[in-house]
């Protein structure tokens, strides 16, 4: 008889999760931790790493803070090799460090440096620890999930908002598709997650604008954002034998937005909003002489 309680136990298997100092990196943590695995959690922010590793470790878990700037491929490799030195394999990746580096700018006036920085962190990042991890995992013959963070950003276009993290976002999505046709014949599985709004630290400013808020919450059918705990189930069932027969897959958790025919377009008093705050001029589209 199938046992659940197995299906989506996680004890003595390893994870990573990148991004994890904050927002939704913290609550993917938690619930890896939640169901019995070892967490690494990495990020830039050594200090917010620690404070998570303490909760983790004051509720039972084992948590292990590893400061890592996912852009920077020398320190990946550095995560990997002490994860696996510390632990001896890495069973789970949630790959989840991203960045919004050209929110604001419109895109005729967006700097090609910005564009860069989100490129390098959102999608080079996310190369990075696919294949450090993913060589590890196929190396040792055990196989592995691993879950990378998208966006629904990343299924379709939205009008004057970030290009380079749209397009990271959806290329996020076929990098996967491409890792998990390649190593499904050795028991590595890659799956990309995409979540709607939610709360997060990236998105913290922006909805504290009444005005963005009730824009955001409209797309959706259900007619508001997510709860960070919304997410626990899908990042749950991706990390576990419950997906055992799953990869290359997408799982959009969205409030029904994708379902819908289209966005709402940007009023001229949110194009108005993203002009005041953004410098130098940068958010002030060009208009028709």
């Amino acid at each position: 008889m199938l046992n659940l309680d197995t299906l989506f136990d996680l004890t003595g298997r390893t994870a990573i999760v990148t991004g994890a100092s904050a927002g939704l990196g913290v609550t993917f943590a938690e619930v890896l931790a939640s169901k019995g695995a070892t967490v690494v959690l990495a990020a830039r922010r050594l200090e917010r790493l620690q404070d998570v590793a303490a909760s983790l470790t004051a509720a039972g878990a084992t948590a292990l803070p590893l400061a890592c700037d996912v852009s920077d491929a020398a320190q990946v490799q550095a995560l990997v090799a002490q994860t696996v030195e510390r632990f001896g394999r890495i069973d789970i990746l949630v790959n989840n460090a991203g960045i919004v580096a050209d929110m604001g700018p419109v895109p005729e006036r967006l700097p090609h440096a910005l564009f860069q920085q989100t490129v390098q962190v959102n999608l080079l990042g996310v190369w990075y620890c696919c294949r450090e991890v993913g060589a590890r995992m196929l190396s040792d013959g055990k196989g592995g999930s691993i879950i990378n963070v998208s966006s629904i950003l990343g299924l379709g276009g939205q009008q004057n908002f970030p290009p380079a993290y749209q397009a990271t976002k959806a290329a996020v999505i076929n990098l996967g598709r491409a890792l998990a046709c390649s190593w499904a014949d050795r028991g590595v599985r890659v799956n990309a997650l995409v979540p709607g709004y939610f709360p997060s630290e990236m998105t913290e400013a922006f909805f504290a604008s009444p005005a963005l808020l009730a824009h955001v919450q409209a797309q959706a059918p259900m007619g508001r954002i997510g709860r960070p705990e919304e997410l626990a189930g899908a990042v749950l069932y991706l990390a576990s034998e419950a997906s055992s027969f799953m990869t290359g897959q997408t799982i959009v958790v969205d409030g029904g937005l994708s379902a819908s025919l289209g966005t709402l377009p940007l009023t001229d008093e949110l194009l108005g909003l993203f002009e005041a705050v953004t410098p130098d001029g940068l958010g002030q589209r060009i208009m028709p002489q």
